[in-house]
């Protein structure tokens, strides 16, 4: 039986729910360009899928080459393994013509896939070298494998293929087994081994014919000494270490005599290593450790060691580097390095927080709607702005220990299921289906579902958001008390039909009453505002605060100067507006939402557009930006689908990240001459673009500036300009030509990827750095035209001018030859080279870069110089080493 190419896998991946048979609620998880997780090897590809029902990930794995014997295999595994409850093992299922594939390379459309778990974690050699510095993470992990050892030492089965690549680290320290090809059950006694296991790590006398419970003691045994050693001298990983062997190798098996590593450590101090020592050599003499007591494999539980912690101000915010720079546990929940941050959680339906996190950050579970439980551990200290915002559908208690100090504006807006807040911290108090802090003074949350509510007298502070999502809320009293009412407080409060501001009231934040539909008017008795003509303005009418209209056209009076943060989001009645002369600026968020708003006149007076002020203002087909106006805020006009015509004046001086980000309609856009930037993701998925005119100030474009602008054929970046950002140019399938000035410095990483039609391009001299391959997916391109004294290209190939890097290759051949004098081969230098079958690697290459030969879906031999596979296995992941060949 043929079995599919990785790629058709993907595309049959990608259409899950249309290609699965039993399987179909499953979905792949995609990175970040939007391509399925995915590890492959010479035998199989693994795909990352989620049940979006219960938030599991599992691990779907898809053959790529036929196995005899395995359906039947699997069959066994999965009855022996079915009520083996442990930590050390995943569950398995074999699905036998599970998954659709329209695959050219195999007759067959039904294939086989093997479900399992999806283990998040590293492979037991990586977290070795990951903490070689750390003797006490070295010697808790030889700890952790003794354990495993003596659970599987006993048992009926064995794993057949132990090694570091198949032991996977989970972020809590505890080991998991994966890949089971090659398991003895005690159903196939008396059969043959389908696999022999890494010659590093089987006994060296061992065939097929040695397929019983005992195969994993010597892999057991030399795996438990190897951790050890390094537990005890670290520097040993160094000296004897090599790719997936930790110390001891086949060479070492074959003539123990003569192993330096035994010579070195034996005798030792450590009685533990001096009995691993002799129960090794026991093994490598009788092939097993029948004859003696698993027991001999405990060692004791390494005590830690205490260290000084400089702690730092509690910070709540995430950014996008904390993001990147995360650690993640097995159920995809995001940490901070030092595990002391919550950054953002999954969408699981129960989940307890890891002990030691002190702060939760703003908006961690937003948007888990399957979440029905959360254990928050003693260690957290801070709960963040919104942190479980939008868990509307499952989440029904939670607690707050006592170890909080900190609670940030309402964690839990819109949780529309949440019944009660079980408060044991000091500093809070919860009452009256709301959260007050201590000397309830200040209102955080209300999660009320009656249809009145009375403020306490005490209260002075009514908090951001305090009372957004109360559905049912149609009268509250506001006590003459409080002083301040903050920023969205009763947002989305859809039954609201009567609210009085009283006299004491001298604050209110951004615009409180977004999304009160009910509400007809606003009784203001406050002297520090006045509310008229369906809008809340300050007393001196000179800032609009809130408009609750719902006319479909609405005139700023001329005394206003200030259109407030937010003032007419989510008008979705509004289609007309007329901004007065008096106006000089237009707030954050101030017309988001507004589906319906066709027409709008902003006067010469304006000099200022806030972020996102026009953001989903989905009708708006043409605006003209007075020269008055200085800036344009980040996403100002994203999501107008509709916006044909835009005008940006000579006052303009940047174009902000997103600025017209899916822009779907803009065909043309000219740029001023006084625009020196255009930031990240400005022109995104404007796939109407089809011309633009950049001019000689511009002296940025920024990461993915022009993503997804299919239309867009042509493109000439100005004498200005020094830098093309990551991805600038990624997915404009129409663009032809190019023309790079030659001011540019920098290419950056994937900068042209997947432009489909570019069939020639000239890199300036002026180009002294060039990212990860800038060409990939350019499947047109017969030739780069490289002027630069910096790179060469030749043999369809660019690299820098010494020839001692790879960076990117065109090449369609199916055979190519590295030459002698590169060291390097840059990260996916050859990614999509899909006709590439063999190429040949010199001694003189020392760094692989990562995915270097990703997709080359057609590469079965990789040729390197005889007695060189050791150094090769090293830079290159496991599944190339059986593509590996000595000449």
């Amino acid at each position: 039986m043929n079995y599919p190419l990785i790629s058709e896998y993907i595309e049959a991946v990608k259409n899950a729910e249309d290609n699965f048979d039993v399987l179909s609620h499953l979905r792949p998880v995609l990175d970040a360009n939007g391509e399925p997780v995915m590890t492959s090897g010479n035998f199989a590809v693994v795909f990352k899928m989620e049940d979006k029902q219960t938030g599991r990930y599992y691990a779907i794995k898809c053959f790529l080459k036929e196995q005899e014997g395995r359906a039947e295999a699997y069959r066994l595994i999965s009855e022996e393994l079915e009520y083996v409850s442990s930590t050390f093992l995943t569950p398995i299922k074999y699905l036998d013509k599970e998954l659709f594939v329209d695959s050219q390379s195999s007759s067959d459309t039904e294939f086989p896939v093997l479900q399992m778990d999806w283990v998040e974690g590293e492979t037991l050699d990586k977290y070795v070298r990951n903490h070689i510095d750390d003797q006490y993470e070295l010697a808790k992990l030889a700890y952790q494998f003794s354990r495993l050892a003596m659970w599987l030492m006993p048992q009926p089965f064995a794993h057949g293929d132990l090694k570091p690549d198949n032991i996977l680290v989970r972020q809590d320290g505890m080991l998991v087994l994966v890949d089971y090809d090659g398991m003895f059950v005690p159903a196939m006694q008396g059969q043959k081994s389908r696999e022999l296991g890494s010659p590093d790590f089987r006994h060296p006398l061992r065939t097929e014919d040695d397929f019983n419970e005992h195969i994993d003691d010597f892999s057991i045994v030399s795996i438990l000494l190897s951790l050890k050693a390094i537990s005890l001298h670290p520097d040993l990983l160094s000296k004897y270490g090599a790719s997936d062997c930790l110390l001891l190798s086949e060479k070492d098996y074959r003539d123990i005599s003569q192993c330096a590593l035994l010579k070195e450590i034996y005798p030792s101090t450590d009685s533990e290593l001096n009995i691993l020592i002799s129960l090794f050599t026991l093994a490598l003499e009788k092939k097993n450790l029948s004859s003696v007591s698993f027991r001999l494999l405990d060692l004791a539980r390494p005590k830690e060691v205490v260290k000084l912690v400089i702690t730092e101000p509690v910070n709540t915010k995430v950014t996008k580097e904390d993001l990147a720079d995360a650690w993640v546990d097995e159920y995809g929940v995001k940490y901070s390095k030092d595990r002391t941050r919550l950054l953002k959680g999954n969408n699981k339906y129960s989940y307890t927080i890891l002990s030691g996190t002190k702060v939760i950050c703003e908006n961690a579970f937003s948007y888990c709607w399957d979440l029905r439980e959360i254990i928050i551990p003693d260690s957290v200290t801070a709960i963040g702005d919104r942190a479980f915002y939008n868990c509307c559908h499952s989440l029904k208690k939670i607690t707050i220990p006592s170890s909080v100090t900190n609670i940030g504006n309402n964690p839990f807006v819109c949780c529309n299921a949440l019944e009660s807040i079980n408060c044991f911290s000091k500093h809070f108090v919860f009452c009256d289906d709301a959260l007050y802090t201590a000397d309830m003074k200040k209102i955080i949350a209300c999660i009320g579902k009656t249809d009145t509510f009375t403020i306490p007298d005490s209260v002075t502070n009514i908090g951001e958001r305090a009372f957004w999502g109360c559905y049912s809320l149609k009268e509250i009293t506001i006590p003459n008390s409080v002083t301040s009412i903050g920023n969205g407080t009763f947002r989305d409060c859809e039954s609201l039909t009567e609210i009085t501001i009283p006299n004491s009231v001298t604050n209110i934040g951004n615009n409180p009453f977004v999304g009160c539909m009910a509400l007809e008017s606003i009784n203001c008795i406050s002297k520090h505002f006045v509310f008229c003509d369906d809008a809340l303005y300050t007393a001196d009418m000179r800032k609009i605060i809130a408009c609750i209209g719902k006319t479909d056209t609405f005139i700023i009076p001329d005394s206003v100067t200030s259109i407030g943060d937010e003032a007419f989001l989510l008008c979705k009645s509004l289609k007309k507006i007329i901004i007065s002369k008096s106006v000089t600026s237009i707030g954050e968020k101030a017309f988001c939402g507004c589906r319906n708003l066709t027409e709008i006149t902003i006067s010469k007076s304006v000099t200022s557009i806030g972020d996102e002020a026009f953001f989903g203002c989905e009708s708006l087909i043409g605006i003209t930006i007075p020269n008055s106006v200085t800036n344009i805020g980040d996403g100002a006009f994203k999501g107008c689908y509709s916006l044909m015509e835009i005008t940006i004046p000579n006052s303009v001086t940047s174009i902000g990240d997103g600025t017209f980000m899916d822009c779907h309609a803009l065909t043309e856009i000219a740029i001023p001459n006084s625009v020196t930037s255009i930031g990240e993701r400005a022109f995104k998925v404007c796939y109407s673009l089809k011309e633009i005119t950049i001019p000689n100030s511009i002296m940025s474009i920024g990461d993915e500036a022009f993503y997804d602008c299919e239309s867009l054929k042509g493109f000439t970046i100005p004498n200005s300009v020094a830098s093309i950002g990551n991805k600038a140019f990624c997915g404009c399938k129409s663009l032809n030509e190019i023309t790079i000035s030659n001011s540019v410095t920098s290419i950056g990483n994937g900068t042209f990827r997947d432009c489909k039609s570019l069939t020639k391009i000239t890199i300036p001299n002026s180009v002294t750095n060039i990212g990860n391959n800038p060409f990939v997916g350019c499947m047109a391109l017969e030739s780069i035209n490289c002027i630069s004294k910096h790179f060469v290209f030749r043999d369809d190939t660019l690299y820098t001018a010494d020839i001692k890097k790879i960076i990117a290759c065109i090449g369609k051949t199916d055979t190519f030859t590295i030459p002698d004098s590169v060291t390097s081969i840059g990260e996916r230098a050859f990614w999509g080279c899909y006709s590439l079958k063999e190429i040949t690697i010199p001694n003189s290459v020392t760094n692989i870069g990562e995915s270097a030969f990703i997709c080359c879906e057609s590469l079965i031999k990789i040729k390197i110089p005889y007695g060189t596979r050791a150094k090769f296995e090293k830079m290159l992941p496991s599944y190339y080493k059986g593509k590996l060949v000595e000449i």
